[in-house]
């Protein structure tokens, strides 16, 4: 059974990462071309605060099978309600419906963690991310042309945006 979430902790980061590494094979949902070590993800986790903006994981059998983090958009405080959301899932958990489970929990924490707009950066040939944010009701806020390079391949990013409030 798939447990609800919870805030993850530094034991988690192992998973997390394995979970990242294989979504940067796959080539499809991050900008990062090589694999990373726990040690290089360590300040990233720590930048993130439990109580504001935190890293949300799913569990299955004792397992991480996904991940959510919420970070801040720009480090002002004109944008303070506003966060870039991230979502992770084990590869083998994927195509089940579990990234629109876990997304919809954490659109419908918004007001706990003070949130108002809701941001995803996305490849434009993600079809499987652009399907679930837009499923969620989220809208194209923004294009860039051939902006990422990755795996020698130049890539269009889209920013999605969701304004909960």
């Amino acid at each position: 059974m798939i447990e609800s979430y919870r805030n993850a902790t530094i034991k988690d980061l192992p998973q997390i990462v394995k979970i990242y590494n294989k979504a940067i094979e796959d080539g499809i949902s991050t900008s990062d071309s090589e694999a990373v070590t726990i040690d290089e993800k360590l300040e990233w986790f720590r930048a993130h605060d439990e109580e504001t903006r935190p890293i949300l994981v799913k569990e299955y059998h004792g397992k991480v099978i996904a991940w959510v983090s919420l970070q801040p958009l720009y480090p002002h405080l004109a944008y303070e309600s506003s966060v870039r959301i991230n979502v992770y899932i084990d590869s083998n958990f994927r195509g089940k419906k579990l990234g629109q489970m876990f997304l919809k929990e954490v659109l419908e924490m918004a007001d706990e963690y003070n949130i108002e707009n809701f941001l995803a950066l996305t490849f434009a040939n993600n079809t499987a991310s652009l399907k679930l944010f837009k499923k969620l009701g989220f809208k194209e806020w923004g294009h860039f042309p051939n902006i990422a390079k990755v795996q020698n391949t130049h890539k269009d990013l889209l920013v999605l945006g969701l304004r909960v409030k």
